[in-house]
């Protein structure tokens, strides 16, 4: 299955975290990571007054079933010390499953594609540069056009390793 995960942090060293959530998850057996976007240092949405984050998107191939994917990823979270505060609140890291092919789950624990992909410049912008036409499963739309009728305005800027 390919599928497509938000990775971010905003506590700590916020790029060694990303870079170790995803080396996390290259690791685990089932899991083939097969592209990786660029990193992006991004605007807070929601509670603003916190330290600007680090984002990317990845894309993998995986035998995982969505939910075992799910937990893998909540283990690498917990593992690094994620602590699940506020929502929108800082992080050493964050995972999340955007795109399970073309599934569309809606579990107790676990909502796919995820739903605040559309209104989002800091996911969009990695994930278009990675899979631009790649197509949401709700919208019918690509997420080169997701993105180009997006009225998300806060910063997003490449960062230059």
């Amino acid at each position: 299955m390919l599928c497509y995960i938000g990775v971010g942090s905003n506590l700590g060293d916020s790029l060694k975290n990303c870079r170790g959530a995803i080396e996390g998850l290259s690791g685990i057996v089932g899991i083939e990571l097969t592209t990786v976007s660029s990193f992006y240092k991004t605007e807070p949405v929601g509670m603003e007054n916190q330290n600007y984050f680090i984002n990317a998107v990845i894309e993998i191939k995986t035998t995982l079933t969505a939910q075992k994917l799910f937990e893998a990823m909540q283990n690498i979270e917990n593992t690094m010390g994620r602590q699940r505060g506020a929502k929108g609140g800082p992080r050493i890291i964050d995972l999340d499953l955007l795109f399970y092919g073309q599934n569309v789950i809606h579990e107790q624990n676990l909502i796919v594609p995820h739903p605040e992909i559309h209104k989002r410049r800091f996911v969009l912008e990695p994930l278009s540069e990675i899979a631009s036409y790649f197509i949401h499963p709700s919208f019918g739309l690509s997420i080169r056009g997701l993105k180009d009728r997006l009225s998300d305005n806060k910063k997003v800027e490449k960062i230059k390793e």
